[in-house]
């Protein structure tokens, strides 16, 4: 799954056009490397934001296979690591 489609499934962005605004801008990161939108994500891939104040990271569990997911359900997906 695209890393724009993954963030905004898994409820780490609100919308998709934010997850490709920030891909755009460099703050993203895949393994310690700058994404682009049509990098693939995969099990185990630990992804970086940078915001402005902070660094999160997160890692992948599983891959979604519907549009969306429930934020209830968003620990099946994605672990948030230090």
């Amino acid at each position: 799954m695209r890393i724009d489609k993954f963030l905004n499934s898994v409820n780490i962005t609100k919308r998709r056009s934010v997850a490709q605004d920030m891909i755009s801008n460099k703050v993203v990161c895949i393994n310690d490397v700058v994404a682009k939108a049509s990098k693939n994500v995969e099990v185990g891939s630990v992804i970086s934001i940078n915001y402005l104040n902070e660094t999160k990271k997160y890692q992948v569990l599983q891959i979604p296979t519907t549009k969306s997911t429930p934020k209830s359900l968003q620990d099946q997906y994605i672990k948030e690591v230090q």
